[in-house]
């Protein structure tokens, strides 16, 4: 019965879904290795993400 409970109150939530979580393959200035950008980016901004 505990689970049931604990889905209804998480609902109305909906918060979490609008961010994409991404990560980007960068070459590094410094060393020349490949380092990775990661970040938590809104739905509509993803494409501008990997754009830069």
């Amino acid at each position: 019965m505990a689970k049931k409970t604990v889905a209804s109150l998480q609902s109305g939530k909906t918060d979490g879904r609008s961010y994409t979580k991404v990560i980007k393959m960068v070459k590094s200035s410094k060393t020349g290795a490949y380092i990775f950008d990661e970040q938590m980016v809104r739905n509509e901004d993803v494409a501008d993400f990997f754009k830069n």
